[in-house]
């Protein structure tokens, strides 16, 4: 399985962007589809997921600003950023994974950097 992020970039803030993701290499949709992002020096963090029945969830810092939708056939994940600030400046990643045998598989993309000017 393979994930390839595009959209990221330099944007002002109060400025949008839209990450998309495509995975390629299973058959079948993943039971999850995400977004982390990573501050220089800090643990990664979940920005939004978004399940294939639909449930999704968000961090409290990007709720409201925050859209994630995703293609179940083609397993492809995007993330709309709106009203864009600079403490959301880092490198988001996209993830998918499978609960497989009791436990979780994930599967990561490389990251692509979101910088925020004020």
């Amino acid at each position: 399985v393979q994930l390839q992020a595009s959209g990221g970039g330099l944007v002002q803030a109060g400025g949008s962007l839209r990450l998309s993701c495509a995975a390629s290499g299973s058959r079948f949709s993943f039971n999850r589809m995400a977004w982390y992002r990573q501050f220089p020096g800090k643990l990664r963090e979940l920005v939004a997921v978004r399940t294939d029945t639909g449930i999704t969830n968000f961090a409290r810092s990007v709720t409201g600003r925050v859209t994630i939708s995703r293609d179940n056939a083609k397993n492809t994940v995007s993330l709309q950023l709106d009203s864009l600030e600079p403490e959301d400046t880092a490198v988001y990643y996209c993830n998918a994974a499978n609960f497989e045998s009791g436990r979780w598989v994930d599967y990561w993309g490389r990251g692509t950097q979101v910088t925020v000017s004020s």
